[in-house]
């Protein structure tokens, strides 16, 4: 009863001001979080989605006690840093799979084969796209985009709009969470690099013992197929790796806005 009172003495400037603020927390999965800010998505779409979102939220949002309906410096920056922490955190996840496909590329001796992202606009490596789609793909099918949505309706529970504050230890947190993206691209790409590591040593002892064997012109080849070969093998708990580290992200992104 006291939430619908609270809902119902709010005029409609303050409904505005609420949807404004349930907006602006909002775009920041447009910008950053996985699957929303691809570019293969029409900013008009991303556009219309957050506006739809919007209008469905902002009943049950302004219906919540403890608001701080303004629109000032303070309200603007925390509902912005609150999307930002959830789009950041998760798109360490793309980070992670790029990396891992840069270190795949230099095993597959396809350093110099790079591509240009659409996301980034910048030139990456063939097999850390073709990791990052698989990235997509996983997300879409497991349903986590949905899992996402559901976390960030929820953080308007933890953190009601206007009362977000960043802090510096906020940044301190994600920047910890960064530097997990080399340990996770290096536990993709390990199995390759072990099997491309055992190709490369075994050709440097037959190479030893027969000298007249031209071991550095079987070394590439060799290595590319048996890294080939591995890399097919390891794609089947790939999915399952994503999966988990996309939860974990999404569990730590909501630990850090509870503490906003």
């Amino acid at each position: 009863m006291n939430l619908e009172t609270n809902s119902l003495t709010l005029d409609a400037p303050q409904y505005l001001s609420a949807g404004m603020l349930v907006m602006i927390r909002l775009s920041g999965l447009m910008v950053f979080a996985p699957l929303f800010s691809s570019a293969a998505i029409a900013p008009r779409i991303k556009a219309g989605f957050v506006i739809a979102t919007t209008v469905l939220l902002t009943p049950a949002v302004a219906a919540i006690p403890n608001l701080r309906i303004t629109l000032d410096v303070r309200s603007v920056l925390g509902e912005l840093g609150v999307g930002l922490v959830f789009g950041l955190s998760l798109m360490l996840l793309n980070e992670a799979l790029m990396f891992a496909g840069t270190l795949l590329g230099m095993q597959f001796s396809f350093s110099l084969v790079n591509l240009m992202d659409p996301n980034s606009m910048i030139e990456t490596p063939v097999l850390g796209q073709m990791l990052s789609w698989l990235g997509v793909l996983v997300i879409i099918g497991a349903g986590l985009d949905r899992s996402l949505l559901a976390a960030v309706v929820r953080s308007f529970r933890t953190v009601p709009v206007g009362q977000a504050v960043i802090e510096a230890k906020t940044g301190a947190a994600l920047a910890m969470m960064a530097s997990g993206i080399f340990l996770a691209g290096l536990q993709l790409a390990a199995p390759v690099i072990g099997a491309s590591f055992a190709v490369e040593v075994t050709i440097s002892l037959i190479g030893r013992l027969s000298p007249q064997l031209p071991a550095m012109v079987m070394s590439i080849p060799l290595k590319t197929m048996v890294s080939y070969a591995v890399l097919i093998g390891s794609l089947a708990v790939w999915p399952g790796w994503i999966e988990h580290h996309f939860v974990a992200l999404l569990d730590a992104a909501g630990r850090l806005v509870a503490g906003l």
